[in-house]
């Protein structure tokens, strides 16, 4: 994924950590705002496979760490569910700000109650996801009984959850109890998805029916069978990533994409790695190389796109031929390796010294032919412009443009 470090202030002028992820290839066809679990953070495993799950939609989504929690600053014991609402307007508005304003927002756990109590108000966002989230924010209230005693008779504690320590005041446990529903989920407006474990022991299955029975349509529920509340097994997470991308790409609006000029192909590569966008008319592909090599392996190589070429056009040209001729061809298949070979080992070759580029084609052709329509479309298969045109050593000029 390419991606950039951001950050932005909240509403009390603290500096929040965030990372915005971007597709691979073209400009973002809709950006997607993120909220986390509850004493989570932006860099949780699980997020990463559903951000990348986005950019893989040609998406870009932020993710960013609440107050007082990852590279965020501030005191997360001054903090409480409010100002977690505050920050993710503030997210959204960043982003409305600097990039485009989000279409789609996305919640787990407490950050999915966040994503449904502000997503209403916000005119741009189209639709809703949420995944392990409680129907009401006090249910987290759970997670707190080892220190609620001293939190109501002292007004702080050293909460542990999940293994960790969080200072945290009474004035977040009174903050989350003051939050009813007051109609939110109902009057939300936007198109939702609810994703929730059968298996969840931290957010019971039973907030999800909650959500959906006051939810009005357009509505949907998928089930993430046998998950954890955080989805700490890599395929958990990515099956989800998979189900809500594939979901919002149905309710946002597209932008314009580039587009090169008719018969221009432009590529770009970046600063790091060999992973390049090429742009061919309206279309957008990838092209990288293998690990081995020091490459992500996103798309294939550049000689796996000249074999491509070669192998499409030999194949249209064929069912170009067949088509004029009447000829009874139902599938062409065609199968090219490239090697560099010794000049002794080509067939064609005179000389024995050095080593030149030999593309090897096979040609499957499926049909009720006659042996001399196969042997002819043999013959035409040459014939094809792209076969010409590497055959008559293209004279190729290059110029630095500014």
């Amino acid at each position: 994924m390419r991606f950039k470090k951001v950050s932005f202030k909240n509403t009390n002028g603290q500096e929040l950590s965030g990372r915005l992820d971007f597709p691979l290839i073209g400009k973002p066809k809709a950006y997607v705002l993120f909220a986390h679990c509850f004493t989570c953070s932006k860099n949780l495993k699980s997020v990463d496979h559903i951000s990348h799950a986005f950019t893989q939609q040609g998406m870009a989504i932020l993710r960013f760490d609440f107050t007082g929690l990852g590279q965020s600053k501030g005191d997360f014991s001054d903090t409480n569910f409010s100002s977690n609402l505050s920050d993710l307007e503030d997210a959204y508005t960043f982003l409305e700000e600097y990039y485009e304003a989000p279409q789609i927002m996305v919640g787990h756990s407490l950050g999915g109650a966040a994503v449904l109590h502000v997503s209403g108000a916000l005119a741009n966002v189209r639709a809703v996801a949420t995944i392990g989230a409680p129907s009401t924010p006090e249910h987290v209230t759970h997670l707190l009984d080892n220190g609620r005693k001293d939190l109501e008779e002292k007004g702080e504690a050293d909460v542990n959850i999940g293994g960790r320590t969080f200072k945290m005041k009474k004035q977040f446990l009174e903050d989350l109890e003051s939050k009813e529903r007051n109609g939110v989920i109902k009057n939300l407006g936007k198109s939702l998805l609810i994703i929730h474990s059968p298996q969840d022991n931290i957010v019971g299955i039973e907030n999800a029916q909650e959500i959906y029975m006051e939810a009005m349509h357009p509505k949907s529920f998928v089930s993430l069978d046998g998950a954890d509340h955080l989805m700490s097994k890599e395929e958990d997470a990515k099956y989800a990533g998979s189900i809500i991308s594939g979901w919002a790409s149905r309710y946002i609006e597209v932008s314009a994409k580039e587009e090169s000029p008719e018969g221009e192909v432009l590529t770009r590569v970046g600063e790091k790695g060999y992973t390049t966008e090429i742009i061919s008319g309206r279309h957008q592909l990838i092209a990288d190389e293998p690990p081995s090599v020091g490459g992500d392996d996103y798309g294939p190589t550049p000689y796996g796109y000249l074999l491509s070429g070669l192998g499409a056009c030999t194949a249209m040209t064929l069912r170009m031929y067949a088509d004029h001729k009447g000829i009874d061809l139902k599938e062409v298949e065609v199968k090219l390796t490239h090697d560099k070979v010794h000049k002794q080992d080509g067939e064609n070759s005179e000389s024995s010294k050095g080593k030149i580029d030999q593309i090897k084609r096979k040609i499957k052709l499926t049909g009720d032919l006659t042996d001399e329509q196969r042997k002819r479309l043999i013959e035409i298969a040459d014939r094809c412009p792209v076969h010409k045109t590497l055959e008559g050593k293209p004279e190729i000029l290059t110029e630095e443009v500014k």
